[in-house]
């Protein structure tokens, strides 16, 4: 057996955690039906770590995966395990195949913090790091990852993106800064020396004082917004265009959501978090703004799926107008589940490896990468599969 091969097979013996914030929701509970069904033998569709490329890297593997997570709600997981497969997220009997371990994660939930929550803030940072601390602790785990799915925030009125870490330790001791709850999650996350991937459009560690304790301590964290649907369509449609020099004049898409999520993007506010970052790919891609946008709209008939549609106006030679149009349909937490799996796995190998701070090349998997780079989704690949080649050699060496 070779060193590299030895090192893989004893680090897959290390126990990872991985601690969802909003960890009674659609993607939380399906990202742990999956996990404990990927270990009993079933297919990892849609996890890209699966992949031939990834097999060989001292990635933590399922079986090594441990759950717990903050939530404000208070629906069991085994319950909401089997409203979601009612929906036909997945198997109907597959809540029952793995109950021990829905019961074994709905064990290691915590209270979570609601949104702009009074009272201090320093304290429920404390609060939340000690849940974390306690968790790696009690279970034995050699690191944590903290991966926030919870619902999208409103973009705070005000926010203190200038502000060092020494003033932001000062303003949340006296009570003068308030954060959003997203970004006390990973501030937690990092005083307790946890790893932390935001995959909502959610504030989290965009801060620079945040980005400034994570590179102090040495943590990795990646986001932000995942991208699962139209916008990962775009990532490829767009560059196709620029490559082929046709001029893209509008691009509109047509959000229908069901599900919690839509419900939370009916506020107008947090929606156009949201719509922010899914509008981040098409300008960048394409070297110059479109008219269009993107228009949510919340359809509770939908229930856990969501449809986009998009069109798409272009010139071609001598002016020609054309159009194109797209309708993608999906289940949202069967398309992020797998992400969040395969997030969890590789900022795990990143903290192993002493990365701190953005790591960009995690943007294949976000709308609005921490840490900049292409947002072309063939570019992207080929940066994240080199840095995690990258990572491998160094922590197989």
């Amino acid at each position: 057996m070779s060193a590299v091969h030895k090192d893989i097979q004893e680090h897959r013996g290390e126990r990872t955690g991985v601690w969802l914030v909003g960890g009674r929701g659609s993607v939380a509970t399906t990202a742990m039906v999956g996990a404990a069904a990927v270990r009993a033998g079933a297919a990892a569709t849609g996890c890209v770590t699966c992949g031939e490329p990834f097999q060989e890297l001292p990635l933590p593997g399922f079986g090594d995966l441990v759950f717990g997570g903050h939530d404000i709600g208070d629906v069991p997981l085994p319950k909401r395990a089997e409203q979601l497969a009612a929906a036909g997220v997945f198997p109907r009997e597959l809540p029952a195949l793995v109950h021990h371990e829905l019961l074994a994660a709905e064990g290691e939930l915590r209270i979570g913090v609601e949104d702009a929550a009074a009272g201090s803030q320093a304290a429920e940072i404390e609060r939340l790091a000690a849940d974390l601390t306690a968790f790696r602790e009690r279970l034995d785990l050699a690191r944590v990852v903290v991966v926030n799915v919870a619902t999208t925030e409103a973009r705070p009125s005000r926010s203190p993106e200038g502000v060092s870490l020494s003033r932001l330790r000062r303003a949340l001791a006296d009570g003068t800064s308030r954060l959003p709850a997203s970004s006390l999650y990973a501030c937690a996350a990092f005083r307790a020396g946890c790893a932390y991937v935001d995959f909502t459009p959610s504030t989290g560690a965009r801060l620079p004082a945040l980005d400034e304790l994570a590179r102090e301590r040495g943590l990795p964290y990646a986001g932000s917004d995942g991208k699962t649907g139209e916008t990962l369509v775009k990532a490829v449609l767009a560059p196709m265009f620029a490559r082929r020099a046709l001029r893209v004049t509008s691009w509109s898409g047509t959000n229908l959501l069901g599900g919690g999520d839509g419900a939370a993007l009916a506020a107008p506010d947090r929606a156009r978090s949201k719509a922010a970052s899914k509008g981040l790919v098409l300008e960048h891609l394409l070297g110059h703004p479109v008219e269009g946008g993107v228009h949510i709209h919340h359809l509770p008939d939908l229930g856990e799926w969501k449809t986009a549609w998009d069109h798409i106006a272009f010139e071609g030679f001598l002016g020609t107008r054309m159009t194109m149009q797209f309708t993608w349909q999906g289940c949202d937490s069967a398309l992020a589940a797998p992400l969040v799996l395969d997030l969890a796995r590789l900022i795990s190998l990143a903290h192993r490896a002493g990365v701190g701070g953005a790591v960009s090349e995690l943007g294949f998997f976000f709308k609005d990468p921490a840490g900049g780079g292409s947002h072309a989704l063939e570019e992207q690949y080929t940066a994240l599969l080199a840095w995690a080649r990258r990572l491998g050699t160094a922590v197989g060496s």
